[in-house]
């Protein structure tokens, strides 16, 4: 693949595997395949057949093992630092696009096992504002809607985790006309989601109201056992998140008196209380397991970003030690700007006056580092 970053031309040989053993279109896959790019990935695979693409995408077909990672989610990251060390001293860098993914990605800095200088992607601004928030407010709904048809006006929905996420799936759920309940941990999100009108609780008052349950932490064990046994009938539960560690899943298998899968991806669990469960994506992510994930034009945002760490790792590498590293504000700025055309924006541009007077470039960046949009 080709692309140009300050007219620098990078040439970049690719393999592809997916991030999640749902995501990946078989069509989609298919198109690249036939392009001559290697894709090992399917709709579908299996925990062990999902390990065993990841594997392939290793090495190229010369032999020649990676020399750069991109990520989503850190499950590349955290096997080659596990289980092929031996390859890290000729990565030059790794660029991760999730919340989960970065999450991990400080946890190995702060103990020590992280070896390759690494950019925080999701943290761009023009990524967690946009991907998180406005593709989750469209694909959300759309994962719920073509797994059960049910009808969201006059319903209880409690979104867990008020982040960039959470925002955008109680936006859309508000929208149709749910009644929304957050829960979160953090004084400042729930603060947050109390001045938009939300009612703010937890897991144990909420999952007794809920018809709709919708996980958007990155964390685990946010709904378990205890709570499945208090639900209405015929409760809809979902994860957004990233991994499926946020729904105990495995509790359901193990404890339901009958599990039927209503389709592929819906399974609806009797319980020993007559009362029913519907799991949607067996708790993984459910715009892809049971949608299409978030709509190309706001993934274009993030994937721009992903493109510009990776060459901005591979021509700069000199300038990123070992750590997690964020990508410029100007480059943050630019795919942006790339952006507003097919919106028809047109941007006001700053006079020599009025930029004397701010202290800034007429050209940005515009914002400093620690501005929170």
């Amino acid at each position: 693949e080709l692309c140009s970053a300050n007219k620098t031309w990078v040439v970049f040989q690719v393999q592809w595997s997916s991030c999640n053993i749902f995501s990946t279109q078989d069509h989609a896959a298919a198109a690249i395949a036939k392009a001559g790019i290697p894709v090992f990935a399917w709709k579908g695979e299996t925990d062990e057949e999902y390990l065993w693409c990841i594997e392939q995408t290793l090495y190229f077909k010369d032999g020649q093992p990676l020399n750069m990672i991109l990520d989503d989610g850190g499950d590349l990251t955290n096997l080659v630092h596990t289980k092929y060390p031996q390859l890290l001293k000729g990565i030059r860098g790794i660029s991760e696009e999730t919340t989960t993914g970065v999450h991990n990605l400080y946890k190995m800095k702060a103990n020590g096992t992280l070896k390759v200088p690494a950019i925080n992607v999701n943290d761009s601004v023009t990524k967690s504002k946009f991907d998180n928030l406005y593709g989750c407010r469209e694909s959300l709904i759309d994962g719920i809607k073509r797994a059960t048809d049910v009808m969201i006006a006059g319903k209880v929905a409690v979104v867990a985790g008020y982040g960039d996420v959470g925002k955008g799936c109680a936006q859309a759920l508000r929208s149709f006309g749910a009644r929304v309940i957050i829960t979160e941990i953090d004084p400042i999100n729930a603060l947050q989601a109390a001045m938009e009108g939300y009612e703010v609780t937890t897991m144990e008052e909420a999952c007794k109201e809920g018809n709709i349950f919708v996980t958007t932490t990155g964390c685990t064990d946010i709904v378990q056992g205890r709570h499945f046994e208090q639900m209405k009938d015929d409760a809809i539960v979902c994860n957004i998140g990233h991994f499926d560690v946020e729904v105990d899943a495995k509790w359901l298998n193990e404890n339901a008196v009958e599990a039927v899968n209503v389709k592929p991806q819906v399974d609806r669990y009797t319980l020993r209380n007559g009362r029913h469960i519907i799991l949607l994506a067996e708790g993984r992510l459910v715009n892809l397991g049971c949608a299409m994930g978030h709509p190309s034009f706001v993934m274009s945002n993030s994937f721009t970003n992903q493109v510009l760490a990776q060459i901005e790792l591979w021509t700069n590498s000199d300038k990123y030690s070992v750590g997690v590293h964020f990508l410029p504000k100007k480059l943050d700025e630019a795919v942006a700007a790339a952006h507003l055309d097919k919106l028809c924006v047109k941007l006001t541009k700053l006079s020599d006056k009025q930029a004397k007077y701010l202290g800034l470039s007429r050209d940005g960046p515009f914002k400093p580092d620690h501005y929170r949009y």
